[in-house]
């Protein structure tokens, strides 16, 4: 024994030796190619003596990076995700200089600007060095995940030998996307899981009908080589390619992570089925991942909406809100959420009773302590300056990238086409690469540390498709990435101290469409001012649409519309508020404590009602009667109580099954905007015109936004029986339960007096007084 334990020593001293020298030998090279980076003095020194100056310069800056750097991380925890990601490579430079400076030589020097540039070739070139060496020993590699585990576990209870659930969200990505990716070699490892063929029919059966072929083995991951994508978590090296993690070898069994086993003809066999369901009328992230984690949608009648009762706008993508939203849903359920039993909750809006969370929003408004320190979750990953580096490259990278794709787009004059400049390319790469990374790395721990359940949401597809459409080639490229992340989060499992099943499932998808306002030249808000006869802006007063809108007022009135003068001094509390939820809009009149009747809306605005229906861009409006409850409206004075919706839908017809239960379920909601107006669709192409400056959009009803998908393994149950259609995210929540109880045990459910839903934390993702929800916002997840 004592034998093994020094072939160990001396293993990982052979290790580091060989580290030092490759990084010497880089230092070296570098100062021979930066004139600003010199290791000899002004007059020369030998060849011994630089190499001894290199030698030293690397062993100084090593030690540093390993003990000074995590110190540095913890330091600046307080400091923003994204300014924590761009300061990586100025610390790191710092950290070089300071190695310098220590030198026993003191011959190294380097321009600050040069220093940076030389500390991120070295951090790099040490992390491929470390992770080829590991390749070669595989019992350290295990031995290092197996330190690691325990260092995220040490006073928990031992790991359950049962499996483990891992719940990818790949937000915004619909069903027919992700069939049309498989289909086009862009994703292997779903390929992989779903074997010869992709199998759509709504009971989950994995049959092979759309003949859909893996361009790549799911071990290998199509041998992509990473650019900055998660590859180094907590101390795991990375050899640039996703199919080799830090030496992880694939066995071919698959035992942890639902692998491909071999059929007899050598062709793979699925593992996974892949189901449809169907979104309520707010198909967007706030609604449905609270209704998936924590079972209960009411009452979240779009993305952003305005409660009468409390005069506040909520919006679900900022922090105060996102807590109400999460407080209203264990009280609504009596249960604290999804993940109350040993769960981890990562890079989501809402916690689902986690104990462990980070990047999670609904955390971020409560007051700092010591359980909810300002972003602790991105140490575990920020704390190795290798993986730090990496990624802050690929966040320029990508910063560059979303700048040439947008100047393409503006060059060849693409439609439709918003605009993507100002602060988007920043929100973009911080969607598409740190976020991805640090919540792929926090999801890594949490296997390895054997948590029972991990709820994580990659967002980054949802991002690029708003502004370059959900099919464009920009797209394209991020679900590339993101089957990358899949195939490493499947070889992880197969390291991992329990089995674990891995589901990846979607909260909507996105439908195609130019916005309203390019097409007809104003906004809803434009509209609805219109409508009602109150000033709008001059762009808007000569189009075609501001024009029939005035001429249907002065209709309704009998009468000239008031002189703009009188216009812009409407009587106290009479100005509508007008908010947009892609193509879903909410008008309301914060003036009236109650929702207003159809009868009150025409008496107070006579032309209002009959403009927004009869406009081209708009499907139907819903809004409360005092004869009928609820009606429907449509162009040509149709008008439909929801009552008789299943027998004459009328509007609601082209926007397919379930749109008027979905209605109706909305009409019943208690802040129910005074008119909710969805805009049109056509059936023919898909297409919605969005009420945001979004290109691809999702929020209301219409096409693809509607159709997300869950991708389950075929050893859990069938997430439905026979030809029922999964519907809502309330039953997907009760689906994941039930696969959590078959496979840990039916799970305690955790009253309102016993949970917060929230738990203890890691991480938050912002100040305290961050508002990403503004009404002109472009992001429904912003950095």
């Amino acid at each position: 024994m004592r034998g093994v334990r020094w072939r160990r020593v001396a293993s990982q001293l052979g290790r580091s030796i060989a580290v030092w020298a490759v990084s010497t030998l880089t230092m070296l090279v570098l100062a021979a190619l930066l004139p600003d980076f010199q290791l000899q003095s002004a007059d020369g020194d030998s060849a011994t003596r630089v190499a001894v100056t290199a030698a030293c310069g690397a062993g100084a800056f090593g030690v540093l990076s390993a003990v000074v750097w995590p110190l540095l991380v913890r330091l600046l925890l307080l400091v923003p995700a994204l300014v924590l990601g761009l300061l990586v490579f100025f610390l790191n430079g710092s950290l070089l200089l300071l190695a310098l400076r220590i030198n026993p030589s003191g011959r190294g020097e380097a321009a600050p600007e040069t220093a940076v540039i030389v500390a991120a070739v070295m951090s790099a070139v040490a992390s491929a060095t470390g992770a080829a060496l590991a390749v070669r020993d595989d019992e350290t590699y295990r031995r290092r995940l197996h330190r690691l585990a325990a260092r995220r576990r040490r006073s928990d209870p031992p790991c359950p030998t049962t499996p483990g659930l891992v719940l990818v969200q790949l937000d915004g990505v619909g069903h027919d996307v992700l069939v049309d990716a498989v289909r086009k070699g862009l994703m292997p490892t779903v390929a992989g899981w779903l074997g010869t063929g992709v199998g759509t029919h709504p009971t989950g059966g994995a049959g092979k009908t759309d003949g859909v072929r893996s361009t790549g083995e799911v071990g290998n991951a199509d041998g992509m080589r990473s650019t900055g994508d998660v590859g180094n978590v907590d101390g795991m090296r990375s050899t640039g390619e996703v199919g080799n993690v830090d030496g992880m070898r694939s066995t071919g069994e698959g035992r942890h992570a639902d692998g491909i086993q071999p059929a007899g003809d050598g062709v793979p066999r699925p593992t996974h089925r892949l189901t449809p369901w169907r979104t309520d009328w707010s198909s967007q992230t706030g609604a449905s991942q609270l209704g998936i984690l924590h079972g209960s949608t009411f009452d979240v009648p779009a993305f952003r909406w305005y409660e009468k009762d409390r005069g506040e706008v909520m919006v679900c993508n900022r922090p105060t809100s996102a807590a109400e939203l999460q407080r209203r849903a264990v009280r609504h359920t009596g249960d604290g959420g999804l993940l109350t039993v040993d769960g981890a909750s990562r890079g989501n809006l809402f916690s689902g009773g986690a104990g462990e969370q980070a990047l999670v929003l609904s955390i971020a408004a409560r007051r700092r302590s010591r359980e909810n320190r300002s972003r602790a979750g991105y140490f575990a990953y920020f704390s190795d300056p290798a993986g730090a580096v990496r990624t802050a490259l690929s966040f320029a990278a990508e910063v560059a990238r979303e700048i040439g794709q947008s100047t393409r787009a503006r060059i060849r004059r693409q439609r439709p086409r918003v605009s993507r400049g100002g602060l988007y390319p920043l929100v973009r790469a911080f969607a598409t690469v740190v976020e991805r990374d640090v919540v792929v790395a926090a999801v890594m721990g949490d296997m390895l540390a054997g948590r029972t359940a991990v709820y994580a949401d990659l967002v980054a597809y949802d991002e690029v498709a708003h502004h370059s459409g959900p099919c464009s080639r920009d797209a394209e490229q991020v679900l590339r990435r993101l089957d990358r992340s899949l195939a490493l989060l499947q070889r992880v499992a197969e390291h991992a101290p329990r089995p674990y099943r891995i589901v990846v499932l979607s909260d909507h998808g996105q439908s195609p469409g130019e916005t309203f306002r390019s097409r007809y030249g104003l906004t809803l808000g434009d509209l609805v001012r219109a409508g009602c006869g109150l000033h709008v802006p001059r762009r808007a007063e000569g189009t075609h649409s501001g024009a029939e809108a005035r001429a249907a007022v002065r209709a309704a009135l009998r009468r000239p519309v008031e002189e703009k003068s009188e216009q812009r001094h409407p009587a106290p509390g009479s100005e509508p508020l007008v908010l947009a939820s892609g193509n879903l809009g909410l008008v309301s009149f914060p003036d009236v404590p109650h929702r207003m009747t159809k009868e009150e809306i025409d008496a107070r605005h006579p032309g209002l009602l009959t403009t927004l229906a009869n406009h081209p861009g708009i499907g139907f409006l819903l809004v409360r009667s005092a004869e009928h409850d609820g009606v429907v409206l449509g162009p040509y004075g149709t008008e439909i109580p929801l009552a008789e919706l299943d027998r004459e839908p009328g509007p609601l017809a082209r926007f397919g099954p379930g749109a008027a239960d979905a209605v109706r379920r909305t009409h019943s909601f208690p802040h129910t905007a005074d008119i909710m107006v969805n805009s049109a669709f056509d059936p023919a192409d898909g297409e919605v015109l969005a009420f945001e400056e979004q290109i691809g959009s999702h929020g209301g009803l219409g096409g693809a936004q509607s159709h997300p998908f869950l991708l389950s393994p075929l050893a859990l149950s069938a997430p439905v029986d026979g030809a029922e259609e999964l519907t809502g995210a309330e039953q997907v929540h009760r689906v994941l339960r039930r696969w959590l109880g078959e496979l840990n045990g039916p799970q305690i459910p955790l009253t309102d007096n016993t949970v917060t839903g929230t738990g203890s934390t890691d991480t938050d993702t912002g100040s305290d007084d961050t508002d990403t929800g503004s009404e002109d916002t472009d992001d429904e997840r912003a950095a």
